[in-house]
């Protein structure tokens, strides 16, 4: 199926209708000239134009030429030819596919469906003029190495090395690409996104996990050529700094999606840039980066809306400053590093617009925290408590008593989980339908069961989930 090259408007031209007759004879002639028969087209898709035939009668007999637009942009797709006629000067009515002998469209005016990958895939493979018209019109490109494509080859360690030099060599080909996957490129340099200055205007998402070579320097290649860049991953680029990060955010202020994660050089200096100039900034990932307390984000965006901050050392006023934008729906802060502050975790209750919480590994969050949040955060839907083994019967009783709205609780191997807490979320948590729960030693079967008469609404799985992501309307 083919579309117009200009809007993309569907024309429903197939390779079936495609004139196949003396085909080895013309059809080297007509692909130089740039054009491709076609027996019949739905002329539905095409606003007709007839063309005016001045001929005398004794030169040649004649025949009906229109040409076809494309009905949505007005771009012309090429002419369809009728039967023979002996109209003098005169306009012609629209004429019938069916009378029509032959259309002959325009091989630059057609790009391939994006819906039908047979056809995408086959259609470079025609002529030259269709592989240029391919390539100028891929708007996304990733390699098999790429982490983004989860199959055995992908996985294998005999994966072709991406290199400088082939990277060059695709950005040259693919000059308006608006997603680039380079994930698994280890061996690519910052030299390797000198091409960017050319052929990344277009680009508004690009992947550079685990490419250990890219630096600052790489940074300020893409600062300097990708201002439309919407999202950025630098998953384990451990050679990234502030400096870089600083220099990405100030030219970069549309950013709304930036994932750091394992970036060790990373502090809150380049989260406070962040804040500063990307104003849009809707997702944020700083898991496992050691040197960020969270401070940087006071002041961020009503935007800021995902984040994820697993075995980070967060502290207080870190946790508010994550908070002070308002507009946090989902806060991922397992594994929370032990901190000589205490618990930095009650300022979470400001977060009035939270619906996801996960606090998986936090063994150290207390009774206070957990009660500032149940009280704060009304909206809330989710929250994983898995192996908070300081929360009692005080933190217990808040969650059933305030948590109104939590649809899924998880209290997978909690040590301080008794019979009088489990009753307390039997009381309460009216909108509770699922309760992950395993490994409690506390509880007894006796609890277990007063809990299923009195709340067969809520299914009990007795499964751990390790990890638990927004749901698409919070993506």
């Amino acid at each position: 199926m083919l579309n117009c090259g200009s809007c993309g408007y569907p024309l429903n031209l197939t390779s079936s209708n495609r004139i196949t007759s003396n085909i080895a004879l013309e059809y080297k002639k007509s692909v130089k000239k740039g054009s491709i028969s076609f027996a019949s087209v739905d002329l539905s898709r095409f606003t007709q134009i007839d063309e005016i035939s001045c001929f005398p009668v004794l030169w040649s007999r004649n025949r009906s030429k229109t040409k076809l637009l494309c009905r949505k942009c007005g771009v012309h797709i090429g002419y369809g030819y009728g039967g023979e006629s002996s109209v003098l000067c005169g306009f012609e009515s629209p004429i019938s596919s069916g009378s029509q002998r032959k259309f002959i469209i325009q091989i630059r005016a057609l790009q391939p469906s994006s819906e039908d990958c047979t056809d995408r895939e086959s259609f470079g493979l025609t002529c030259r003029r269709w592989l240029h018209i391919q390539d100028l019109n891929r708007r996304s490109l990733q390699f098999l190495c790429s982490f983004n494509i989860l199959n055995t080859s992908s996985l294998s360690a005999n994966c072709f090395d991406i290199h400088t030099i082939h990277v060059q060599r695709l950005l040259r080909r693919f000059q308006h690409l608006e997603s680039l996957y380079l994930s698994g490129c280890i061996e690519l340099t910052d030299i390797g996104l000198s091409c960017l200055s050319s052929y990344g205007l277009n680009l508004q998402e690009l992947h550079l996990d685990c490419c250990f070579k890219v630096t600052d320097h790489g940074l300020s290649l893409i600062a300097s050529s990708c201002l439309s860049l919407v999202t950025i991953s630098l998953y384990r680029c451990v050679n990234i700094t502030d400096t870089g990060l600083e220099t990405l955010a100030h030219a970069c202020s549309s950013m709304k999606s930036v994932n750091i994660s394992y970036c060790s050089q990373i502090s809150d200096e380049g989260l406070k840039a962040l804040s500063q100039w990307c104003h849009q900034l809707k997702t944020v990932n700083i898991s496992h980066c050691e040197g960020i307390t969270g401070i940087g984000f006071t002041g961020c965006s009503e935007t800021l809306a995902y984040l994820e901050a697993e075995s980070c050392k967060l502290k207080p006023e870190g946790v508010m400053g994550i908070v002070s934008g308002g507009g946090i729906e989902y806060l991922n802060v397992s594994g929370l590093r032990w901190s000589p502050f205490g618990d930095p975790l009650a300022g979470i209750g400001f977060s009035s617009h939270l619906k996801i919480l996960n606090f998986r590994l936090c063994r150290t969050v207390s009774d206070a925290s957990i009660v500032a949040i149940a009280k704060g955060c009304p909206l809330l839907e989710e929250w994983n408590l898995a192996l908070c083994h300081e929360v009692r019967i005080s933190g217990w009783q808040a969650i059933g008593l305030y948590c109104q709205n939590l649809k899924r609780l998880h209290v997978n191997r909690c040590r301080n989980l008794c019979d009088s807490s489990l009753q307390a979320l039997r009381d309460g948590c009216n909108s509770l339908s699922i309760l992950y729960l395993n490994n409690c030693f506390r509880l007894t079967s006796i609890a277990l069961e007063l809990f299923k008469c009195y709340r067969p609404d809520v299914c009990i799985k007795e499964v751990e989930i390790m990890f638990i992501k927004p749901y698409e309307e919070f993506k």
